[in-house]
């Protein structure tokens, strides 16, 4: 009888964790397509919905510690309540990345330089794919998945430094816009910054399986 309870409240764990996680997806996709098409509505939206993002994220965390608190789980099922917690800071954290983008977008002067917010869209909807994945790959507990999507990262580092180096070169062409160019980039680092949350949820189902925690940014 105790085992059922405790499956019964894992299950129920798993699956609002999946929906904080497709919470803070849709936040991170939304921001970059506001971005791009200089929808202020979409951006408000984002910016306002941060908070209910903030509010599962904690009724998530006190479910966890009730968890573990009564049901006292071993091994795996420790291991996966301990993760989980963890990965709720992960998941805010990336949806304060999401907000930042958005509050970025509603500034009065705009900052539309159109091929930059293509390439930033192109960012974020690599970086939003990934967390899809580590998420997909955590709740499976299927470490090979999680050590590729660890790979990944890689590619959203090229894209911030391509990026980056080519809003330098802008600026050298015209120092006027060096206030736009300043905004795309801290746009452009909260999305290289949501990645490596990503990979950090990776790191957990690895420790999920293993028992070990494995810094895979020094692993790549």
């Amino acid at each position: 009888m105790p085992r059922k309870s405790l499956d019964q409240k894992l299950q129920i764990i798993r699956d609002e964790l999946l929906l904080l996680s497709s919470m803070v997806e849709t936040a991170l996709i939304e921001s970059v397509t506001a971005l791009r098409d200089h929808d202020m509505d979409k951006s408000r939206a984002v910016y306002d919905n941060d908070t209910y993002v903030n509010s599962k994220r904690f009724r998530l965390e006190r479910l966890i510690i009730v968890t573990i608190a009564s049901e006292a789980p071993v091994l795996f099922d420790l291991r996966f309540l301990a993760s989980a917690m963890n990965i709720c800071t992960e998941l805010e954290r990336i949806g304060d990345y999401a907000k930042t983008i958005a509050r970025i977008n509603l500034i009065p002067e705009g900052i539309s330089v159109s091929r930059f917010l293509s390439m930033l869209y192109d960012m974020g909807l690599k970086t939003s794919d990934m967390l899809h994945r580590a998420m997909t790959a955590f709740i499976h507990a299927n470490v090979p998945s999680a050590v590729r999507i660890v790979s990944d990262d890689d590619i959203i580092d090229a894209m911030y430094n391509n990026i980056y180096k080519e809003l330098m070169d802008f600026v050298i062409h015209g120092a006027h816009n060096a206030e736009r160019v300043n905004h795309l980039i801290w746009v452009a680092h909260n999305l290289e910054r949501a990645a490596d949350r990503v990979t950090n949820i990776c790191e957990r189902t690895i420790y999920l399986e293993t028992g070990e925690l494995i810094d895979m940014t020094f692993s790549k």
